[in-house]
């Protein structure tokens, strides 16, 4: 099998190095070398030499000098460019060659027992739903909050319905202006038939913008009026409309949807695991206590860090009582804390309460 296979590579190696031979012939034919060397600065081809197809042959292409091989500038960036391409295609060809030699000499890692593994992928289309991500091209990614039909989304003044609606207050405080600007000249570009390039620091001003606008004869940077698409009524405020890039990411509600009432939990901690694959529970973190403390809620957060968390006993008891229909005993002691005392004490603080 490994013979098969290197003679399989051999052949492909060949075939694009006949390929590059091709074609370094035809593009220097008739032409006098102004001296070829390797990268170890050792003479292949002479000064002056004609290029022909034995000298062409003996040079190894892996390790040859791309550049200066004529008088011609343009030849040059010819050959430059094809030698690229062709270290390109011979790397991606060794490292087929290396993986399926690997493969072949160390095998696949099955379980005892097991003599052949097959496995059957499924490529499924999803529809885009609630719950979804997306993003544009410039870090703006977000969630699909809520697909309604085409007649119900807000639309313009000549009766277009926008496709999608960004939330606004996720651009300012990240700053990310090129969002604005594929915005404004993506419209601008689609009715002019205009490609635009506003690279960071010498992106397109205020004025050239509004011109494009102006040419294009779409509203000053893309504010316009839309109006409601379920009463009819023009909203109060201008919205920036445009044309953007909207991609879907690999972040599928489908893959994600999960829920836990009880399961698993850590065995130093004793708080519950994370993630759907280890049937965990929802992180409820410091940003989100800071959320409860605001308005007030004692008594939720008391049983989100201690019934629903790591009280061992305050939990069992808590089950007891549902499954009883019996009110909720009063939280107890968190494991966090003895964790923090272990940690103390093998610190050599030893903590005493009264």
């Amino acid at each position: 099998l490994l013979e098969k296979v290197e003679k399989v590579h051999q052949q492909n190696v060949e075939t694009i190095r006949e390929l590059l031979l091709d074609k370094l012939q035809t593009l220097l034919k008739d032409k006098a070398s102004a001296g070829v060397s390797n990268n170890f600065g050792e003479s292949l081809i002479g000064k002056g030499a004609k290029f022909n197809a034995k000298n062409l042959s003996v040079i190894d292409y892996q390790n040859v000098n791309p550049l200066g091989w004529t008088s011609d500038a343009k030849t040059d960036d010819q050959i430059n460019t094809l030698l690229h391409n062709f270290n390109i295609r011979y790397n991606e060809e060794l490292g087929r060659y290396k993986r399926e030699k690997f493969n072949i000499s160390i095998g696949d890692e099955l379980p005892a027992g097991v003599l052949k593994l097959a496995k059957v992928y499924l490529a499924v289309k999803r529809k885009l739903k609630v719950g979804d991500k997306m993003a544009g091209r410039h870090g703006n990614k977000g969630i699909v909050a809520k697909i309604v039909r085409a007649e119900d989304m807000p639309f313009m003044e000549d009766g277009t319905p926008v496709d999608i609606v960004l939330n606004p207050l996720g651009v300012p405080s990240r700053m990310n202006l090129g969002q604005i600007y594929e915005t404004i000249l993506g419209w601008t570009g689609k009715v002019l038939g205009t490609r635009f390039a506003t690279p960071i620091f010498d992106g397109a001003s205020t004025d050239q913008i509004e011109q494009y606008c102006k040419d294009a004869n779409i509203p000053r940077n893309g504010h316009t009026y839309l109006y409601d698409g379920e009463t009819g009524e023009r909203f109060h405020q201008k919205a920036t409309v445009g044309v953007i890039y909207m991609i879907k990411l690999h972040h599928m509600v489908d893959d994600k949807m999960h829920a836990r009432s009880i399961g698993p939990y850590s065995l130093i901690t004793q708080q519950p695991l994370g993630g759907k694959a280890q049937f965990g529970g929802q992180r409820f973190g410091e940003m989100e206590v800071w959320a409860l403390e605001a308005y007030g809620a004692a008594n939720i957060l008391q049983e989100l860090l201690t019934l629903k968390s790591d009280d061992i006993f305050g939990r069992a008891k808590t089950y007891e009582a549902i499954v009883k229909g019996e009110n909720i005993p009063k939280a107890g002691v968190p494991e966090s804390f003895n964790v923090l005392v272990h940690e103390l004490r093998g610190l050599g603080l030893d903590l005493k309460f009264d």
